[in-house]
């Protein structure tokens, strides 16, 4: 009976001893609980954690890849579209991550939705396929900022599709064809304006030196000659006409 009831004893002793013994990773960390209150982070390595009286929890500090589900985002030029992203982040006070918040990862990832759909919401849609770096830096400061105080630090976050309605596509593609042919029509203008210019330049500059005008007459009739036109039809510059008429009058 008595051998029995050692042997009971020794079992019992063995099975405490066990469950006390925990063993945490490189990556993981224990926040040791003593009766009830918070008492140190253990780890990593073999720590005791004694039956009854205390109390471990395990987090993992390696980062978390967390997919953002799709959300509905209406732009600031009032065009619907659904946008899903993804959030890099991990754990790096283990304390606050288990203290201060019920589920950290449950937390981060509906903040991550709001956030998502509230700084979208505040661009345009060329802003949204032309700035996603600026965006997903805005993202991820204000992830991080608010998710500081569970011991969260959120080190990226990237978008990864803006789908667009079918009907939108082809609205956005003819707005597209519309500011091309406005940019089109402005650089022509822009041309016909720069040509005008230099035609009063020139033609300022062979009235002040009549040698030069005469000199382009010549350069026109050898342009001319050079054609394999039978009749030629070229005005005569009216200094020698004038020239004629004097001596007719004398």
């Amino acid at each position: 009976m008595g051998g029995t009831f050692s042997l009971f004893i020794i079992a019992f002793i063995a099975i405490v001893l066990f469950s006390a013994i925990r063993i945490m990773r490189e990556y993981e960390r224990a926040v040791v609980f003593l009766l009830g209150r918070f008492w140190k982070v253990k780890g990593p390595g073999l720590i005791i954690v004694i039956p009854v009286i205390q109390t471990a929890v395990r987090v993992d500090l390696r980062t978390v890849v967390m997919d953002v589900p799709t959300q509905d985002v209406i732009s600031k030029d009032n065009v619907s579209v659904k946008v899903n992203a993804v959030v890099y982040f991990r754990v790096i006070d283990p304390q606050r991550a288990i203290i201060q918040v019920e589920d950290y990862f449950s937390a981060t990832s509906q903040l991550a939705q709001t956030t998502l759909r509230s700084v979208l919401g505040k661009h345009e849609l060329d802003e949204m396929l032309s700035e996603r770096d600026k965006l997903n830096s805005d993202i991820q400061q204000i992830l991080d900022s608010q998710t500081d105080v569970w011991g969260i630090k959120v080190t990226s976050v990237e978008i990864k599709h803006v789908d667009i309605d079918p009907t939108m596509v082809r609205a956005i593609a003819k707005q597209a064809e519309a500011e091309r042919e406005r940019r089109g029509k402005i650089i022509h203008a822009e041309g016909e304006k720069q040509a005008a210019e230099m035609l009063v330049q020139a033609a300022a500059t062979m009235s002040a030196q009549p040698a030069a005008l005469q000199l382009r007459y010549l350069q026109t009739l050898t342009e001319i000659a050079g054609d394999k036109s039978s009749t030629i039809v070229f005005p005569l510059p009216i200094d020698l006409i004038s020239k004629v008429v004097e001596a007719l009058k004398k």
